[in-house]
């Protein structure tokens, strides 16, 4: 069965966003869209229909049908031969999601929605569904746009494998240049007492990392030969390397944890940064490991 890229909706602009963003990567990949929406309140025990006073067309199901029905509309406007569906899941948005992601190409939301706070750059769910997610996760930041190079951060992790066969995939289907940022830094040296800190060669520390970022990319490079390749090696911290690199980039691809996360944390620093603060949407690909433990 063909896997469906599913976007989750709740009547907010940022989610009306992500609708074309999806409607786009569907019609990309060549796959049906799939429109959610969670609809937390048969849970809480409120009453769904219209208040017995009130105007027949009122009443929270009826809310919530009007928002799927603007979303669906919104979808169709976009690409108007796409396969798309919609439906209301009974749930709070996380969970409907996370459980969307079992049999999906790949998920879609905005970075905030309706239950998002004002000072928060990304909302809760989105980072939510970037740590729990069974498929890749493709959050709208900055302004979403059809030119630029995808954008991919390497770290040379096994982890980050599956983020790196995504980021060719998107290249390609896009038509679009792939730039592979492999950002370091020098070792710090550390003295002890009157021990000296050990001295390196700067020259073979980078060459060593030019290689950790050939050899990340190379199998990809091959199954991949209609995708123009950019490595970008950078002696610089990762993060803002990365946030710089979005300002220019039609797409950011990360993997939830690269080779410095810590095992307990199922999305990294890193790319929990990018979601608050990239210039561009952000897919986040988790690896086999992350899907298997959420």
């Amino acid at each position: 069965m063909t896997r469906s890229i599913v976007v989750g909706v709740d009547g907010s602009a940022s989610s009306l966003d992500a609708v074309d963003l999806a409607a786009r990567q569907a019609r990309l990949r060549g796959v049906p869209l799939r429109v959610v929406l969670a609809f937390v309140w048969p849970y809480l025990g409120a009453p769904l229909g219209p208040s017995p006073d009130g105007p027949p067309e009122r009443g929270l199901q009826h809310d919530a049908e009007r928002l799927l029905a603007q979303a669906l509309e919104r979808a169709r406007a976009a690409a108007p031969d796409l396969d798309v569906d919609g439906e209301i899941v009974a749930g709070v948005t996380a969970g409907v999601l996370v459980e969307e992601s079992r049999a999906a190409a790949m998920i879609v939301l905005g970075d905030r929605g309706l239950g998002g706070f004002t000072g928060l750059l990304v909302g809760s769910v989105a980072v939510q569904l970037a740590a729990h997610a069974h498929c890749p996760v493709l959050v709208v930041r900055g302004r979403p746009q059809a030119t630029g190079p995808v954008v991919l951060g390497v770290d040379g992790s096994p982890a980050a494998a599956s983020a790196v066969t995504e980021a060719f995939e998107e290249a390609s289907v896009r038509g679009a240049e792939l730039v592979a940022v492999y950002a370091w830094l020098d070792p710090v040296p550390i003295q002890t007492g009157d021990v000296l800190p050990v001295l390196y060669d700067a020259d073979k520390v980078e060459a060593e990392e030019a290689r950790v970022l050939a050899e990340a990319i190379a199998g990809c490079r091959e199954r991949y030969p209609d995708v123009v390749v950019q490595e970008d090696l950078v002696r610089a911290p990762t993060r803002a390397c990365l946030i710089d690199r979005s300002a220019q980039a039609q797409l950011m691809v990360l993997g939830t944890r690269g080779r410095g996360g810590i095992g307990g944390l199922l999305l990294g620093s890193v790319s929990q940064s990018l979601l608050h603060h990239a210039d561009c949407p952000v897919l986040v690909v988790p690896s086999p490991t992350d899907t298997e433990t959420s």
